[in-house]
């Protein structure tokens, strides 16, 4: 497959961003007409053109090392596992976060919501799930939608489907990753025919929670997420931790029970 030409990239991604021309130009720092001539192949940008420019459109690292190949030069992420020694700290302030967050669930997931790392209290969201689901790759969004996964346990599954494919839409829309989308066409597609439809009304609520019923008794969830604020390593920069926090006083107390139990 023929790698798409630097400026027809950037096109797109300015496209994406819902920019013009002028507004990234004088963002960037460059004239009109020279990025003109960069979108149309007239002109080849400068390493330092395609920072600029990368960073107004906010263009991730992995996209970026697709800028600068595309443009001639040499990638400048560097894509490491989570096994490789240089993360080791990554590894262990991962590590700190999830065990710091029982006896609350709480998980790493890669940009495609593959799981990298939970705590143990995540027993209480997978003890009811078939192993079928659990074989890694372990993606946390399959588990929680399939119909062999949580979904039958889910008490407001039709609101927590919508806000899930929301939440992809939203990662599509800022990343371009065909693999999101191709997860989203997939998790869309799961037959719910007995959950409600969500209601959008003006419910006066603060967020949406993760109803569910469990052998714990019904427990409610709301999450929050946590990304590295400084990575310059592709993997780093596409890993997240998802904890879940009671969303009401009953909910804490049945984990802190069964947690001590």
């Amino acid at each position: 497959m023929d790698t798409i030409p630097v400026g027809q990239q950037i096109r797109q991604w300015r496209d994406r961003r819902r920019l013009s021309q002028m507004q990234l130009a004088l963002d960037a720092d460059i004239s009109t007409r020279h990025l003109s001539f960069i979108e149309t192949g007239r002109s080849q940008p400068s390493t330092g053109t395609i920072d600029r420019l990368a960073e107004r459109l906010e263009i991730p690292y992995r996209a970026r090392n697709g800028l600068l190949t595309a443009a001639g030069f040499a990638p400048r992420h560097v894509e490491r596992t989570l096994d490789d020694p240089d993360m080791a700290q990554a590894r262990a302030s991962i590590g700190h976060i999830l065990k710091g967050h029982e006896p609350y669930p709480a998980i790493a997931v890669d940009r495609h919501w593959n799981m990298v790392a939970a705590n143990d209290a995540i027993g209480f969201l997978t003890e009811q799930i078939g192993s079928a689901l659990l074989e890694p790759p372990v993606n946390v969004l399959k588990i929680a939608l399939h119909p062999d996964g949580l979904a039958p346990q889910i008490v407001n599954l039709g609101e927590w489907h919508l806000h899930v494919l929301e939440r992809l839409d939203r990662q599509i829309a800022a990343s371009a990753d065909a693999g999101l989308a191709d997860l989203r066409d997939e998790i869309a597609s799961y037959p719910h025919p007995d959950c409600e439809t969500p209601d959008k009304g003006g419910h006066d609520r603060i967020w949406v929670p993760l109803v569910l019923d469990t052998v714990a008794g019904r427990l409610s969830f709301v999450s929050t997420i946590t990304i590295f604020g400084t990575p310059t390593d592709i993997t780093l920069s596409e890993l997240a931790i998802e904890a879940f926090f009671p969303a009401d006083d009953a909910t804490a107390r049945a984990l802190q029970s069964a947690w001590a139990n």
